[in-house]
């Protein structure tokens, strides 16, 4: 019989092999893991989160920092004073001019949009500081 049968003989000679290679399966499994392990990480763009707080410590300052102040309703404050947004750059000008190095906090309600809070930042940059740190509360 060209095919063999089983029954006949032992079957080892001329039988159907009956296991299946799985090592192009495996590779194909590897390869898919290192493919989602590099990608995973660039992923992570897209979830929402909430920042406002996190755990630390605070940080101690030499000098007194300048706080700016972005409530909900988009009224934004220099320390206790109100300022208005479109003139900021031309208002911390001559701060920035005494103290280049001076910190700035930048306080913005947990209710603003990204794209105000980002205006606020690219002012101070434009006034001449060098360097601007969001503020948010310290997790309990």
């Amino acid at each position: 019989m060209a095919f063999g049968n089983l029954e006949e003989g032992d079957g080892e000679e001329d039988g159907v092999m009956s296991e299946i290679n799985v090592t192009p399966f495996v590779d194909v499994m590897l390869v898919l893991l290192i493919v989602f392990m590099v990608a995973a990480p660039m992923m992570m763009v897209g979830v929402p989160v909430d920042l406002p707080r996190a755990p630390q410590a605070p940080v101690a300052q030499v000098t007194e920092p300048l706080v700016l102040t972005l409530d909900r309703q988009g009224r934004l404050y220099i320390e206790e004073a109100e300022a208005d947004p479109a003139t900021l750059a031309a208002t911390l000008a001559p701060l920035a001019a005494a103290a280049p190095d001076r910190p700035v906090f930048v306080r913005a309600d947990r209710g603003q949009e990204y794209g105000t809070v980002m205006r606020v930042l690219a002012a101070v940059a434009a006034a001449g500081f060098g360097r601007a740190s969001l503020i948010g509360e310290a997790a309990p």
